[in-house]
């Protein structure tokens, strides 16, 4: 049938068991209805994006919110813009440039439940109990930072705080001129909203040459410090997972 390695277990992973040859047929058949305008393996990437069996279970004391569904990219879609457009502009002077890699360094979790994403979207009127905070691991994560930064290592650097990932790098493509956008792949084993929306203290997004690249990723690795490759920035227009998001300029923030 012509499937790769990694498409089929791409599809193993999006339907959690080995998947039939009448199942791929289908698979092949919507792919190719689609005009085969991306690699099979990206197109995947942009429908369902994990598991539906991966649900979160909230432990507060509102039953009604035992099972939370991941949802598809496209409902991230309106999502990313209602909290882009309702939070005031973030904090913090980092502002990317067209043609930077982009990266997150910081532990990346699954907890979203504390977040702007759970109240404006999710309608949780009880938070869960908040976890410490790791104070001394965001400082010293912070610290690491601001020598890169200071040393010319890295380009900018952003904390992730209100409305998430998908703020933080918003925010960063708005404020650099001309205008940025940004082209990134999620992480597959964390859940699509977690991974955009989360808000796990203790992490920043950073911004660097491709030059740079292989300097700071020694400089992670000799101070521990957790990094994923984000993807890079682009022209103006948001993407994530193939899935085009819109031009930057739609997620200006109101005034506030």
């Amino acid at each position: 049938m012509g499937i790769s390695q990694p498409v089929f277990e791409e599809v193993q992973a999006i339907i959690g068991r080995m998947p039939t040859v009448q199942e791929l047929g289908t698979l092949m058949a919507m792919w190719e209805a689609n005009g085969r305008q991306q690699s099979l393996l990206r197109w995947l990437k942009g429908q369902r994006h994990a598991v539906e069996r991966h649900e979160y279970l909230y432990s507060g004391e509102d039953s009604a919110h035992t099972q939370i569904r991941e949802p598809r990219v496209r409902e991230c879609l309106d999502t990313a813009l209602r909290l882009a457009t309702a939070l005031p502009a973030p904090r913090g002077k980092g502002r990317f440039s067209r043609g930077e890699n982009l990266y997150m360094v910081g532990n990346i979790g699954t907890d979203f439940l504390d977040s702007e994403y759970a109240r404006r979207c999710l309608h949780l009127a009880s938070a869960p109990l908040r976890l410490d905070s790791p104070s001394e691991e965001a400082e010293y994560t912070g610290l690491i930072l601001d020598s890169l930064l200071a040393a010319g290592v890295v380009a900018s650097c952003r904390p992730v705080r209100q409305g998430g990932l998908f703020v933080a790098l918003a925010a960063g493509c708005r404020a650099s001129r001309p205008k940025a956008g940004f082209d990134i792949l999620t992480c597959r084993e964390v859940r699509l909203d977690s991974f955009l929306f989360g808000e796990e203290p203790g992490r920043a997004v950073v911004s660097l040459s491709e030059q740079q690249d292989d300097f700071f990723l020694l400089k992670m690795e000799e101070a521990r410090l957790n990094c994923c490759f984000l993807g890079h920035t682009t022209k103006g227009r948001l993407l994530v997972d193939d899935f085009d998001y819109g031009d930057i300029g739609r997620y200006a923030p109101s005034d506030k």
